[in-house]
């Protein structure tokens, strides 16, 4: 039931949210994604150093998001493991991470991020145009005022990730 009612949320919010409202607006649709995809992405073992180990979501340099994504992430358990918010400001740390949120700031430091998680199991995913081109699993763009997604399915598979069929049809997916 619950995993029933997060698919509703990301179908409405990816279908009924404005961009146009304001920037916080689009960055609480983002936020929202990037706590949903906790949920319907496997990662390998090896992913995760120990069992008790949190679910890392990374920003990489200054965050657009505001508190309220920490403390909905602080909030938030999938498969037994907390889910927790950091900012980064080195590359080089991504791999400690299992999402990496690239914000249009960082957009120059995006290739550099992409190659450090290479050999990795890390969702990667972007604001800029050509994201997925540059090897990203996961680009958000802005389209007709609403926040879309489109998912690399290739990306995701090379970095070992399995990403659930019911995300992959909100999406507009590349194989």
């Amino acid at each position: 039931m619950r995993a029933n009612f997060a698919i509703f949320v990301l179908a409405w919010a990816l279908t009924n949210s404005s961009a146009a409202d304001a920037p916080a607006e689009e960055y609480r649709v983002k936020g929202a994604f990037l706590l949903n995809f906790t949920k319907f992405v496997e990662w390998p073992a090896p992913a995760f150093k120990a069992p008790g180990d949190p679910i890392l979501i990374c920003v990489l340099g200054a965050s657009p998001f505001t508190p309220a994504l920490d403390q909905a992430a602080h909030e938030l358990v999938v498969n037994n493991r907390q889910v927790t918010v950091r900012p980064i400001a080195d590359v080089q740390l991504a791999p400690r991470c299992q999402i990496v949120f690239v914000p249009v700031s960082e957009r120059k430091r995006a290739r550099a991020l992409l190659e450090a998680v290479r050999q990795e199991s890390v969702l990667t995913v972007g604001e800029s145009d050509g994201f997925i081109a540059s090897g990203g699993v996961v680009e958000f763009r802005v389209e007709d005022s609403k926040v879309r997604m489109e998912i690399s399915a290739e990306a995701a598979k090379k970095s070992g990730l399995h990403v659930s069929a019911k995300l992959l049809s909100l999406s507009q997916s590349r194989k």
